[in-house]
């Protein structure tokens, strides 16, 4: 059994901590709306965000594999809502705002392409002149401008704390003199965040909430353990490969301990779930050790903590490390992951192209609008960008005389 730090909650109960965001305090929203009497900000924002457009296609967005050949696949609506999971998991014990930390994951890939990292590739190269293209900034922009369901307001009107948590859940994204750093360090800030009006209100030298941080590190333990699974699952990787990795040789010696007679489909599901459960519980030991340490006495304190105070400890942080670097050398680039991948770009770059060349191929509702910003090539990606894999596969035959078989 673990020793707990008294500012864990055990046993699933709620407790708030002096440094969660507070929704009662919340920093508001853009577009001025009335309180909720039955929901705090951040459960409406969470509503908001599941009841959207863009979270419903993530269903059919690409989260490793191409072609989903196998329902138990995880596409990135599947590896969203673990992600949601896993921070509600965290959130809780540490005494967060679970609403945030939830709402934040939810939102957190709204703006991934069609086929995942490779369409975001092709919109990359497509838009260089014009600024580029990143899914996190991508993200920021559905939920700010091109989800369209309110009469009043573009976007979903979010409040403060769940924008900045898109915009900063990995870290600050620019330094104390202003200039682009974290994941955009020597590069400008994405087009979707530098054109933003009140892009500097959100603090971009400081740290997010721990909500946000919570949301970030949800990610990574989802994708490591998901990963894990589907590539075990399709043959890709092996639990004879797995054993050799620090992280998980560990835990898969613990089941041949305790099931020796386990049959290999429940070995790789039990390997995932301890797989999940360790990371868990350590970034929850981790964290409250950090922060107790910190002894923020506020949210705002949270910000101005010279690192993050979610994380790993530093020996899961390596071995987390490790596995990861197996699984972009043994899966990511494995042929049969790779040619598909490489195809998918190509379709992307294709509809790009296409639809540049000739914007009235798009819908009636998509048509360009001289001086309205639907006349641009940014306006042609936010439409690429929000389409499902398929109905990229499908426009692309639409437009041309061959389209490769993904398969």
């Amino acid at each position: 059994m673990r020793d707990w730090p008294e500012n864990v909650a055990l046993g699933g109960r709620r407790w708030q901590a002096p440094y969660a965001e507070d929704p009662v305090c919340s920093r508001g929203r853009f577009h001025n709306e009335p309180d909720s009497p039955l929901r705090s900000p951040f459960q409406r924002d969470r509503d908001r965000i599941l009841h959207s457009d863009a979270f419903r296609r993530l269903k059919h967005k690409t989260q490793v594999f191409v072609v989903h050949e196998v329902d138990h696949f995880r596409t990135r609506l599947s590896h969203t809502l673990e992600v949601a999971q896993v921070a509600r998991s965290i959130a809780r014990p540490l005494g967060l705002d679970e609403d945030l930390a939830e709402a934040v994951s939810l939102a957190h890939d709204l703006g991934h392409t069609p086929f995942g990292h490779a369409g975001e590739r092709a919109l990359d190269r497509a838009l260089a002149p014009n600024g580029g293209f990143d899914h996190n900034a991508q993200s920021f922009r559905v939920v700010t401008l091109l989800e369209d369901r309110y009469p009043d307001f573009p976007g979903l009107n979010l409040s403060w704390e769940t924008l900045e948590g898109l915009v900063k859940h990995n870290g600050p994204i620019v330094d104390a003199g202003g200039s682009p750093a974290g994941p955009y360090a020597g590069k400008a800030l994405p087009h979707a965040l530098a054109t933003f009006p009140a892009i500097a209100g959100f603090e971009l030298h400081l740290f997010p909430s721990l909500e946000a941080q919570v949301a970030a590190l949800s990610d990574d333990i989802a994708y490591a353990s998901h990963d894990v699974e589907d590539g075990l699952r399709a043959g890709l990787i092996t639990l004879a490969e797995l054993a050799d990795i620090p992280l998980t040789g560990g835990i898969l010696r613990e089941i041949g301990r305790d099931h020796p007679l386990l049959d290999s489909q429940r070995r790789i599901r039990e390997l995932a779930r301890r797989l999940i459960t360790q990371m868990i519980e350590d970034a929850i030991l981790t964290s409250a050790v950090r922060i107790g340490e910190r002894a923020p006495a506020c949210a705002d304190e949270v910000r101005r903590a010279p690192h993050a105070l979610v994380s790993f400890s530093d020996a899961t942080a390596a071995q987390v490390g490790e596995l990861k670097s197996f699984l972009f050398a043994r899966l990511y680039r494995h042929p049969d992951v790779m040619r598909p991948v490489v195809q998918a770009e190509q379709v992307v770059a294709d509809l790009f192209a296409a639809l540049a060349a000739d914007p009235l191929e798009l819908p009636a509702d998509w048509r360009p609008e001289p001086g309205t910003g639907r006349d641009t090539p940014r306006h042609v990606a936010d439409y690429i960008a929000g389409m499902t894999d398929r109905f990229a596969l499908m426009e692309h035959r639409r437009l041309f005389d061959a389209t490769p078989d993904l398969g």
